[in-house]
This record gives structure tokens, C-alpha cells and sequence, in this order.
């Protein structure tokens, strides 16, 4: 959908992370000493740095913490974070042994809690994990050449534009002012004065001033409507005649046509895993809805409808160029 941005350009604005969470954190801490029993991994890529009543915490725990905690640790250093992040799994260490002493680990309360916390920590390791293993390279270019495949019809503009401002879209005095100055720019453009000079020098778009007018290239979907319809019926060459939008008045001249251009591979890389992967975690999750019995007892039943995975937002379509 094209959306209006607080900038006078007429263009459409172009993580969630799934993470282990806290789940995995109190499952390890409030589970019998996970800390001391653990099998430790070997010292030298995972050192300890630091140890409670004897208890190590390790590199590896700073690193689960970390992801657990993510935006709420403060900022600072590399070595206040790290200050943080221990001082955080000590105090968590010291509590949870008191739990234990208390007995609230008997507590049916906490065996539901726990039992929550053990699956919701199963569930993000499997979408985790099922995730990794669908993002194969060949995954990943199929994803592609699909796109570009797609891409390869679409046509791309290269234009620039000279914006007469309105501020408010209901002020209709504003707005014959403003159609005034382009027809007035327009003549003068007709009579062979330069559409770079007279954007640099006319334009109510700040960022033309510097580049005269110019756009670049871009898609029939990145521009609110009024502008695309008007700049794909040009030819190259041709300067339109004003066009009104959300934001003003605009004169706009074509200055090259192509077929839309696909970025490399390495471009768009990142943006195809994380497609990739959210897809073989819904698959996942709806194959084993398809083979479960889901019953509810709460209200009449109804037919289940497919679900994305826990944790990760629907997967968008293939990536597209900016």
C-alpha cells in the first residue's frame, strides 16, 4: 500500500528476531543447578568469567542472557554491558537457589510455570533449528530466480519533478497558488529553459534542490498513484503537465524507461533467508496441525485455519528492489 511519509517526496516507505527468550534462561537456571551440571563446553572458546557460591557462569550463559534480555540491557561499553550481563546472572543464580530452599520448586504453581516455560523453550529451539535447516542455498536461489523472474516484466521510470508545496490538502486557496506557479514553470519550460536549473532553483521539495529534482529509478508501487499514472504515460523526454497530490503541485519529466533491473544476490540475501526461513517454520507448524486432533472445549468448533509460527510475522513476499 503506498503511505505518505512526512517527506515531500511522493514515495512509499519501504524483526522480529525469534529468540530462545526467557524461557530457556529460567528453564536452565531453575532446573536443579543447570549451571553446575551442565557438561561445559571446551574452555578455551567458552572461558568462564565469573562464579557464584562456585557455580561458573560462562561465556555461553552471557551470550543466552544477552538474547533473553536484548533491547533492556543499558547501554554503555562493551565492558559495562558485559558488567551488566554478570551482575545479571548472579543475581538471578543467588535467587533462584533460594527458590530452591524455599521448596517452591514442590509448588504446583511453579510445575505449571515451569512446564510452560520447558515448552515454550522447545517450540523456539525447534522453529529455530527447522528454520536453519530450510534455509539451504538452493532455497535461497529458487527464492531468487523466482523474483527475478517476476521482476523481469515490470518497468521501471527514471524521472524528476518540481514540487509546488501545499501544506494543507483542504486549503483551496493554497492550492490554486501552487498550480499556479507550476503552470507558470511549465511555460517556461516549454520555452526551452532547463528542468535541472529551474528545479534547483523553484522546487519545494528540499532534497531537489540539491540533485535537481531528481528521483532515480522506480517502480509503479513506489509512488502514491497520481504521480505513477502520470509519469508512466510519458515518454522519455516529456514533461507533464501539473499534477496534484497529497503533497502539491508537481511538473514531472521523464528521463529514461527500463525494464526493472534485479539487485544481485548479495543484495537481497538476507532479506530471501529470513523468507526462507519463516516459511519452513509455517510449514512445519501446519503439517502438525493437519495431523494433530485440536479440540475446543470453550466454545462450538470451528475448521482451523493455517497459522504462522510462533514468534515470526507472515512471510512477506519475494524481495523487491528499493
Amino acid at each position: 500500500m503506498i503511505t505518505q511519509t512526512s517527506s515531500s517526496r511522493p514515495v512509499s516507505p519501504a524483526r522480529r528476531r525469534s529468540k530462545l527468550g526467557v524461557a530457556l534462561v529460567l528453564t536452565a537456571v531453575l532446573t536443579a543447578g543447570a549451571f553446575a551440571q551442565a557438561p561445559a563446553p571446551a574452555a578455551a572458546t567458552d572461558p568462564v568469567v565469573a562464579k557464584v557460591n562456585g557455580v561458573e557462569i560462562r561465556q555461553s550463559d552471557l551470550a543466552i542472557a544477552e538474547e533473553d534480555v536484548g533491547q533492556n540491557v543499558p547501554a554503555g561499553t562493551p565492558d559495562a554491558k558485559r558488567d551488566w550481563l554478570v551482575n545479571y546472572l548472579t543475581d538471578m543464580m543467588l535467587l533462584a537457589k533460594a527458590a530452591e530452599t524455599q521448596k517452591i520448586t514442590d509448588a504446583p504453581d511453579f510445575k505449571k510455570r515451569l512446564a510452560y516455560l520447558r515448552s515454550k523453550a522447545l517450540m523456539e529451539t525447534l522453529l529455530r533449528d527447522s528454520g536453519k535447516a530450510g534455509a539451504t542455498p538452493d532455497a535461497m536461489q529458487h527464492v531468487y530466480q523466482e523474483a527475478v523472474k517476476q521482476m523481469a516484466e515490470e518497468q521501471e521510470v527514471h524521472a524528476r519533478h518540481i514540487l509546488f508545496r501545499v501544506a494543507d490538502a483542504s486549503d483551496q486557496n493554497a492550492s490554486k497558488a501552487a498550480e499556479a506557479k507550476a503552470r507558470s514553470t511549465l511555460d517556461r519550460i516549454k520555452k526551452g529553459e532547463d528542468f535541472v536549473k529551474l528545479a534547483t532553483d523553484l522546487t519545494e521539495d528540499p532534497p531537489g534542490k540539491a540533485d535537481g529534482g531528481d528521483l532515480g529509478f522506480f517502480t509503479k508501487d513506489q509512488m502514491v498513484p497520481e504521480f505513477s499514472d502520470a509519469a508512466f504515460k510519458l515518454d522519455k523526454g516529456q514533461v507533464s503537465e501539473p499534477i496534484k497530490t497529497s503533497f502539491g503541485w508537481h511538473l514531472i519529466k521523464v528521463e529514461d524507461k527500463r525494464k526493472r533491473e534485479a539487485p544481485p544476490f548479495e543484495q537481497v540475501k538476507d532479506q530471501i533467508e529470513t523468507f526462507v526461513t519463516r516459511k519452513a517454520q509455517i510449514e512445519l507448524l501446519n503439517k502438525l496441525r493437519a495431523e494433530a486432533k485440536i479440540e475446543r472445549l470453550d466454545k462450538p468448533e470451528a475448521a482451523p485455519a493455517p497459522a504462522a509460527a510462533p514468534g515470526a510475522p507472515t512471510p512477506a513476499p519475494a524481495p523487491e528492489k528499493k
